[in-house]
């Protein structure tokens, strides 16, 4: 987006290269610090907020977390997991899988105080943190994107309003549109030396699909945990995820 002068949609990198290729984690960067394009100044990560380098949280740079409703994220979370599996049937059984969730036993420790810790973070330091939901951004993209685009300081101009720069960036990063390129559906990644099909990278990107998957004892237990660790913060999700 902010690199919007230098592509358009029909020229973008994505639709060569899949998005996780585009912009270099901050793990790459530490061991290959000129793995990142000087015009593109992005950075992904996982690492929990309390854990960023005293570099970034003093810098003027800016963060932003997308959060997704836990129960959904468990959910693509452990379908990801279990295609990486060496031999199908071998990874864990998704009750057994979502225990270990519920004990904080996940990827950069446990999802909620995770999740809490940038929630937080953008309240006390909105200019520095946004925190923008999954859900909310699913059901209409554009104004998110109009602000994501403010909060970076590369505001979108009326022309550009007026003449459809909004859509055509909602258009292209669609998971419609993104999972139906051939670089996502056949393509090939090695992150931390493990082969990755892109395709796992795009299994549905449904708001609620966890339905499908967590008994209603599951779905309480999570929600029970979310009511007690999130009182008082005034995050909330929709009842509908």
């Amino acid at each position: 987006m902010g690199d919007r002068n230098r592509y358009d949609t029909s020229t973008s990198p994505l639709l060569s290269k899949i998005s996780h290729d585009c912009i270099p984690t901050l793990a790459k960067l530490t061991k290959e610090p000129d793995s990142r394009e000087p015009g593109i100044p992005l950075v992904g990560t996982h690492t929990p907020y309390t854990a960023l380098p005293k570099s970034i949280l003093d810098s003027d740079c800016k963060i932003v977390y997308i959060c997704r409703e836990p129960k959904d994220a468990f959910v693509a979370l452990y379908h990801f997991l279990a295609k990486r599996a060496p031999k199908k049937n071998e990874f864990v059984s998704l009750e057994e899988a979502f225990d270990l969730f519920c004990q904080g036993k996940s990827f950069y420790g446990p999802y909620l105080d995770h999740v809490l810790g940038f929630w937080k973070a953008s309240q006390a330091r909105p200019g520095k943190v946004l925190f923008p939901k999954y859900e909310d951004m699913m059901k209409d993209t554009a104004p998110y994107v109009k602000r994501l685009a403010e909060f970076m300081g590369y505001p979108f101009s009326l022309e550009e309003e007026e003449a459809g720069a909004v859509q055509r960036i909602v258009d292209l990063c669609g998971f419609e549109n993104m999972s139906s390129l051939e670089v996502n559906k056949s393509g090939l990644r090695k992150p931390h030396e493990v082969k990755v099909e892109n395709s796992f990278y795009f299994r549905k990107g449904r708001i609620g699909d966890w339905k499908e998957y967590l008994t209603p004892e599951m779905a309480e237990r999570l929600d029970k945990m979310m009511e007690q660790k999130f009182a008082g913060t005034g995050l909330t999700f929709l009842v509908s995820c």
